[in-house]
């Protein structure tokens, strides 16, 4: 056996005793086999995205909470901007993406979730002479803060 195969399975067997394991679909408690969303706003974002990669995470989404196993509840929900610096002229130069929800997740015997907050940011340069593309940098550093505080949950839900 080469050096270099046995150096591959010595790092297969330290990475399998230590308990790694590839990122895949998350697993998610079983009480949540038929989950419904509860949110005031059913055409947000993180609304949106939430629906989406529960299902693909093999969980059924029900439209009502009647036969639903659990209940994602989504308390609120908000997104927006802060100015972080501006220019001697005090024109705004860099700005915060901001996105916050307030969420839990329960069963009707038990919670499964307590009712938590997480929110997450980025933040960007503001050019004024670039507009348009400034703002869909913007809505894609939105996308992105959904997308990570929806892997941060579903982290979480995997973990009970």
């Amino acid at each position: 056996m080469s050096l270099y195969k046995a150096g591959i399975v010595i790092l297969a067997l330290v990475l399998s005793g230590c308990g790694f394991q590839m990122r895949g679909v998350a697993t998610v408690p079983p009480e949540m086999a038929r989950t419904y969303i509860e949110a005031s706003d059913r055409h947000s974002l993180f609304y949106r995205e939430l629906r989406d990669r529960l299902r693909r995470s093999g969980i059924n989404v029900v439209d009502s909470p009647i036969g639903a196993t659990a209940t994602f509840t989504i308390y609120s929900d908000e997104t927006g901007q802060r100015v972080l610096s501006v220019s001697a002229r005090n024109v705004p130069r860099e700005f915060e993406v901001y996105y916050s929800v307030y969420y839990g997740v329960a069963t009707p015997d038990k919670v499964i979730l307590l009712q938590r907050e997480q929110t997450l940011t980025r933040d960007y340069i503001w050019d004024e002479t670039l507009v348009l593309g400034k703002e869909k940098e913007e809505q894609l550093l939105r996308e992105a803060v959904v997308d990570d505080l929806i892997r941060v949950i579903l982290i979480q839900l995997s973990s009970l």
